[in-house]
């Protein structure tokens, strides 16, 4: 596995200049407008071309000119709708995002027991995923990277990020199980990292039918099941925050995305 701190692939040094023959041109690096029907077909179109380059010649051989031919618009205008290829991955986690919301519609409506919540949840996302599975790998190198904008814990992925955790926020609130007020705001959030966890096992899952993550899933629910069954004991509270803690103080990226819940005033080591 190539080392988790790579950049991605600069794209070639023409790609880059005719970037400013008609996109925006103002150096922000920010993806183009959302607006019209018809910009937003070319944009759909864009993304779709990406993902299907992505799976065929892989995420690092797929340049935003081989986009931009394979789509039918010039290569300026693929940079206006898209900054980079970093940009169409997070088109990528706002569209695999979308399709989540959707699959878990009818999984929260019908369930209230909390472990089917929260199982039916996770495997969703894995039945939404496994389409993409085979190019997920070639970005999850510049993913793990906490710097990269195609990490779930930057600032671009903050939209994607909010809307995981709320699902894990619904998951809890619409369930039969007794949540401490206090928790509530941190089990989600712990909740949406255990879906990470998840995702990382899932891209390098080569059973099949990715059989193992499955299982994974459904162990995983009844594991945090049965956790939040115990935070009803007011002694073991504090573990689940010292936990959330550790997460917030030591996993990269975390102390920028997720409120510290520390004691005030607390310096850092």
């Amino acid at each position: 596995m190539p080392a988790a701190n790579d950049s991605p692939s600069p794209e070639p040094l023409d790609d880059q200049l005719d970037a400013g023959a008609d996109g925006p041109g103002d150096g922000t690096g920010q993806p183009g407008p959302r607006g019209t029907a018809k910009s937003e077909q070319t944009r759909a179109l864009i993304l779709e071309t990406a993902l299907r380059l992505f799976q065929e010649r892989g995420y690092d051989k797929t340049t935003m000119r081989a986009i931009a031919k394979e789509a039918g618009v010039s290569v300026g205008n693929a940079y206006y709708y898209f900054a980079g290829k970093e940009h169409l991955i997070q088109g990528f986690y706002d569209r695999i995002g979308a399709e989540h919301l959707a699959a878990v519609g009818p999984v929260l409506a019908r369930e209230t027991e909390l472990e089917a919540r929260i199982a039916g949840v996770l495997k969703a996302w894995l039945d939404v995923a496994e389409p993409y599975h085979e190019f997920a790998a070639q970005f999850f190198k510049n993913a793990a990277d906490p710097d990269s904008p195609l990490s779930p814990f930057s600032p671009e992925s903050q939209g994607p990020r909010e809307e995981s955790i709320a699902i894990h926020r619904e998951v809890l609130a619409g369930s039969r199980a007794k949540v401490p007020d206090e928790l509530r705001d941190v089990l989600p959030e712990l909740m949406w990292l255990s879906l990470m966890g998840l995702v990382m096992y899932w891209v390098f899952d080569r059973s099949e039918g990715r059989a193992r993550s499955y299982r994974l899933a459904e162990r995983g629910a009844r594991l945090t099941t049965r956790g939040v069954s115990l935070a009803r004991f007011r002694a073991l509270r504090p573990l689940v925050r010292e936990v959330h803690e550790l997460f917030t103080d030591f996993l990269p990226g975390m102390t920028k995305v997720l409120p510290d819940p520390g004691v005030k005033g607390r310096t850092a080591e």
